[in-house]
């Protein structure tokens, strides 16, 4: 009977910190493999933006686009396709935290419209269109390759370092907008 009074149950001092340091080496693997999970899925937010932005200036470059004012009786006129809009660039610095846009405020505002880009979710990144010529022209000529350049940039962990994403769009000999088959990527987890 004494015997069974005297086992003492319970882990021992050892075998606690051996649990502690499985615990600590898993930690260690999954924290930043959790951190590399979450700014991709932020980047996701760029790739989908920048292919909105591509298939708004298409549309845009195919469009009939007519000067300002009425034509009247008599007056002839003709409508101008293959424009691209003027350069535009969203004001703001980009950081860790989404934040919603007031499209119509921006300084470039008709450039943005006449694409129809204007994400009514909160956003991670700032957005360029850098066009070749940098002013609206009509009339471009097929075979074109450099037209657009749509830009999103943003800091996904607020170090002051930004992720860059560039997808590239030309005319084609159809005189047809078209896009590069990828995004070009600087920084992208950064």
């Amino acid at each position: 009977m004494n015997k069974l009074l005297s086992k003492k149950e319970g882990f021992t001092l050892i075998e606690l910190m051996i649990v502690v340091a499985i615990i600590g080496i898993l930690a260690a693997i999954a924290i930043p493999a959790f951190i590399n999970y979450v700014k991709r899925s932020k980047t996701s937010e760029a790739g989908a933006n920048l292919k909105s932005l591509f298939q708004g200036a298409a549309a845009y470059y195919e469009a009939e686009n007519w000067a300002a004012g009425m034509v009247t009786a008599g007056d002839s006129a003709a409508a101008s396709t293959h424009c691209t809009v003027d350069l535009a660039a969203q004001s703001g610095d980009p950081d860790d935290e989404k934040r919603v846009v007031n499209w119509g405020a921006e300084t470039n505002a008709a450039s943005f419209s006449a694409v129809n880009f204007a994400p009514a979710d909160p956003i991670y990144f700032d957005y360029n269109i850098l066009a070749s010529p940098t002013s609206s022209t009509c009339g471009n000529g097929a075979s074109d390759t450099t037209i657009y350049s749509f830009q999103a940039y943003g800091d996904l962990d607020g170090d002051n370092t930004n992720s860059t994403f560039t997808l590239a769009a030309g005319s084609n000999p159809d005189n047809a907008l078209y896009r590069a088959p990828g995004i070009h990527s600087v920084s992208p987890l950064e």
